[in-house]
């Protein structure tokens, strides 16, 4: 059974950092594009960031980039999200998602992703 699980999430000042990570088991995700996104209390959930297989493609949500840095150790079926500069509107539950197809383009719609993962809540405070 395929399954994703986010860690690293917590309750952080403005300013701050966190490391999301997202263990995968059940199968390897060496092959797959993973994406990370985040949904904020009364709002839909919204793409933050995606890498292919390699890691060698990233794509970020304007309102991230040049603070999260999403990679993979596809060794350890691991993907993390280095959050930095963190803000207020950075609070959501932030869930981690595998595409299913082999060697796929990164992606930054919801329907490109067949697995999810039970989220982790992040909370930044002014």
């Amino acid at each position: 059974q395929v399954q994703l699980v986010e860690s690293g999430g917590g309750l952080v000042q403005a300013g701050g950092s966190l490391r999301l990570s997202c263990a995968a088991s059940g199968r390897t995700f060496s092959r797959n594009t993973m994406g990370w996104f985040r949904q904020a209390p009364g709002k839909e959930r919204e793409f933050v960031a995606t890498l292919t297989w390699s890691g060698a493609i990233t794509y970020y949500a304007e309102s991230v980039k040049g603070r999260f840095t999403i990679s993979r150790d596809n060794a350890k079926n691991t993907v993390y999200l280095q959050m930095n500069s963190l803000k207020p509107e950075d609070t959501a539950v932030y869930y981690c998602a595998a595409d299913l197809r082999e060697y796929g383009p990164g992606c930054r719609i919801l329907a490109c992703y067949d697995s999810w993962g039970q989220g982790t809540q992040v909370t930044v405070s002014s």
